[in-house]
């Protein structure tokens, strides 16, 4: 039984902490217990932190940190999104997602380094306030994922204009799948620019607070990073087959390819049997933000994903993708459209036609 005394006292934690150290500005996401999920408080935190360092003589980069040792940030607060939804409070919610989008392109244009220090979970939001700065430093318990299509949602916080512009069709893999890499393949596509042991975290924020030049401090203390496990990882293992799946042209020539090879191949079996699972309108929208965002600036796939999720926050796929995943848990979601051959290209379009309040970055 929890005690009530440690639960009040971890409700008094301020969610986010933003100070200054020597010549950094550290921020840390202060939510362990929920995994660092952002609420809206943290992102008008952090912006409010890198709004006041921008111009401050004295700090010489930003440091972004998850407490604990599970997650740097699992995502953002879905349960609570769900319940504004579930309110008639739909304002509310997409008031949080335009704050966090411009967010996201604060920190893509930040023009001094922003260092992530990601040794945990980093999915959803997180990959929001990690990947689109100038450096982004994989621990060993750093595990990737954007899994939004397991519960009738889409890659967001800028993953239309970033995983397209990853290696081959491994964008489209992580969009369409929700698969997780680790360090080691985090740094083969560049979704991590550097990879050093978890010991050497503390020493990296000491030397960044004592001023020391961001790529001078990493230089001493990154290291190749080790196989996670003896055999190879599924991405080195399975590089080619995933360019050739997810290269097709609809998730439907996706599964067909996956099918042709899947008797001889467990690894082709294993994402169709995921597959299976996922909400076919979340599948065929990833898979176009895939299509159309590397030729999106960052700021159009933005205003893109701003039309989305203005529309995908009142589906039945969203509301019960995450009644069944994260609320209720039972992991049997109803999806409707529950076909793949029913979600015609007229639906997708329809979520990123514009809106009369389009985002402005």
């Amino acid at each position: 039984m929890t005690d009530p005394t440690t639960e009040l006292e971890a409700a008094a934690e301020p969610e986010i902490l933003c100070d200054v150290r020597g010549h950094a500005g550290v921020i840390t996401l202060n939510r362990p217990r929920a995994l660092n999920a952002l609420t809206l408080g943290m992102v008008r935190g952090l912006a409010k932190a890198l709004d006041a360092w921008e111009h401050d003589p004295a700090i010489r980069h930003v440091v972004v940190m998850g407490a604990g040792e599970k997650a740097f940030c699992a995502g953002g607060d879905i349960r609570h999104l769900y319940e504004l939804g579930k309110a008639g409070q739909i304002a509310q919610a997409r008031s949080f997602w335009r704050e966090e989008y411009v967010l996201n392109a604060r920190i893509k244009a930040y023009p001094k380094p922003y260092v992530a220090l990601i040794d945990g979970i980093v999915m959803g939001g997180g990959v929001g306030v990690s990947l689109h700065g100038s450096h982004r430093v994989a621990g060993e318990r750093y595990l990737f994922a954007m899994p939004e299509v397991g519960i009738g949602f889409f890659p967001d916080v800028g993953a239309t204009h970033a995983l397209p512009r990853l290696p081959g069709a491994t964008g489209a893999w992580l969009a369409v799948t929700g698969e997780r890499v680790g360090q080691a393949d985090a740094l083969a596509l560049g979704l991590a620019t550097h990879a050093i042991a978890s010991s050497a975290m503390a020493g990296l924020l000491a030397a960044l607070v004592e001023g020391e030049d961001v790529d001078a401090a990493l230089a001493a203390c990154a290291a190749p990073a080790p196989q996670q496990t003896a055999a190879p990882s599924p991405l080195s293992a399975n590089r080619a087959l995933i360019d050739h799946a997810f290269s097709a042209a609809t998730v439907e020539d996706i599964i067909d390819r996956l099918g042709v090879l899947s008797d001889a191949n467990p690894f082709a079996a294993r994402l169709l049997s995921a597959m299976a699972t996922k909400s076919p309108t979340s599948m065929k929208l990833a898979l176009a933000q895939m299509q159309a965002g590397g030729a999106l600036s960052f700021a159009e796939a933005m205003r893109a994903e701003f039309r989305i999720v203005s529309r995908i926050a009142t589906s039945h796929d969203f509301r019960e993708g995450v009644r069944a995943v994260i609320i209720d848990k039972d992991n049997k979601p109803s999806w409707q459209p529950a076909r793949l051959a029913d979600v015609d290209g007229a639906m997708v379009a329809a979520y990123f036609a514009a809106l009369p309040d389009d985002l402005v970055i």
